[in-house]
C-alpha cells in the first residue's frame, strides 16, 4: 500500500528531483546528481520473529506451529538507521556507506523479581516513547559522531542529512543541532524529504528490508539478542548492494517525472548486477530531456496558480 498523495505533495515530489538535476537551465548533458554528499536516515521497528511466514510443505509433512500470547506484545525495538552512498572504484571499495544503525533502548535495573532475574539486575529495554528529545539526542550523540568518524574527507564540504517528515523529527534549524553540526569546521545540515515519500529514502526503499532479512537468519530471542542480531545484519550488508538501492533511488525520481510526481509507478530495474559485471555499471541516472523539460513548465504553473489563488 502506497502513501495517498495531494496534489501538493506531487508537486513538491517533483520540484525536489528538478532540484537534483545537473544542467537543467541550458537544458542539455542532464543528469541526476550521484548524492555522494546525503546520508539518509529513518526509523524501523525490528521484531525478535516474523509475524507470518511462508513455508512448503510435503503433502504428509506437519505444519509448523508457532503461538505468542499476543501479537501486540511481540518483542520488538526501534532503530534509526543511517547511510551514505558507498565509493567504489574499480571494484575496490573506499568507503562502505554504513554510517550505523542504533538501537531506542536503555539499560536499567528490574524492579522484581523473576524465574529469569534477580531484582535490581541491569537489563536492557526498548525506550517507551520516541519523542522528539529522543531522536535529537540520536541525532547529537550518535550519528553526527559517527558522519565525522567514517566520512571519506567530509570536512569542508557540505553534507545533508535527509529524514522524513514524521513529528519527532527536529527542525533543521534546531539550534543545538546546528551547533553540533557545525563545530570544528563541519557543515552538516538537516534537510526534509518530501512529505509521503518513502520512495524518495534509500532505507525505505530496500535497505531496510536487507537487513531486516539477515537479522532474522539468527533467530534472536531476547531484547539483547535482537539488538546484536540488528547491528551484525547491518554490518554483513554489502556495500556493493548499497549501491544498486542508491542507483535505484535515482531511476524512481526519474520514474516520478514521468508520471507527474505521482507514486504510481513500477520500480525500474536496469540489470545493475549484469552492468556491474561487464564493467559497465553507471554511478548515475540520465533523465529524459522532454520529462525534465515538462516537469519545470508544470511545477511554474502550478505555483502560478497558487499565487494567483492567495492573491485573489
Amino acid at each position: 500500500m502506497k502513501p495517498q498523495l495531494t496534489e501538493g505533495n506531487k508537486i513538491a515530489r517533483v520540484q525536489w528531483v528538478l532540484d537534483r538535476i545537473r544542467n537543467l537551465s541550458s537544458g542539455q548533458n542532464l543528469e541526476f546528481e550521484e548524492n555522494y554528499n546525503v546520508v539518509h536516515i529513518d526509523e524501523k521497528w525490528f521484531y525478535v520473529s516474523r509475524v507470518s511466514q511462508k513455508f512448503y510443505l510435503l503433502p504428509n509433512e506437519k505444519e509448523p506451529h508457532r503461538s505468542c500470547t499476543s501479537k501486540t506484545h511481540m518483542t520488538k525495538i526501534m532503530f534509526m538507521g543511517a547511510s551514505a552512498r558507498p565509493r567504489i572504484s574499480n571494484g575496490v571499495v573506499n568507503f562502505d556507506g554504513k554510517i550505523g544503525i542504533f538501537p531506542f533502548s536503555c539499560i536499567v535495573p528490574a524492579k522484581k523479581t523473576s524465574k529469569n532475574r534477580r531484582k535490581g539486575t541491569l537489563e536492557t529495554r526498548p525506550i517507551a516513547r520516541i519523542t522528539k528529545a529522543v531522536i535529537k539526542t540520536c541525532l547529537i550523540e550518535k550519528i553526527l559522531p559517527a558522519i565525522k568518524d567514517k566520512w571519506p574527507d567530509g570536512r569542508g564540504q557540505t553534507i545533508y542529512i535527509q529524514q522524513d517528515n514524521a513529528r519527532p523529527h527536529i527542525s533543521p534549524n534546531d539550534p543545538d543541532f546546528i551547533r553540533a553540526a557545525t563545530a570544528d569546521g563541519w557543515d552538516i545540515q538537516l534537510i526534509f524529504q518530501p512529505p509521503n515519500s518513502p520512495d524518495l529514502n534509500i532505507l525505505d526503499l530496500g535497505h531496510f528490508r536487507s537487513i531486516q532479512t539477515i537479522q532474522h537468519e539468527k533467530e534472536p530471542r531476547s531484547v539483547v539478542q535482537l539488538v546484536d542480531a540488528v547491528l551484525r545484519s547491518y554490518e554483513e550488508i554489502n556495500p556493493i548492494s548499497l549501491n544498486y538501492t542508491w542507483l535505484t533511488l535515482l531511476s524512481c525520481m526519474n520514474e516520478i517525472l514521468k508520471v507527474k510526481g505521482s507514486n504510481r509507478y513500477k520500480i525500474p530495474h536496469i540489470g545493475k548486477k549484469r552492468l556491474d559485471r561487464l564493467g559497465l555499471l553507471p554511478t548515475t541516472i540520465l533523465p529524459e530531456v522532454g520529462d525534465a523539460l515538462q516537469a519545470v513548465i508544470d511545477v511554474t504553473r502550478a505555483q502560478v496558480a497558487q499565487l494567483e489563488s492567495q492573491m485573489s
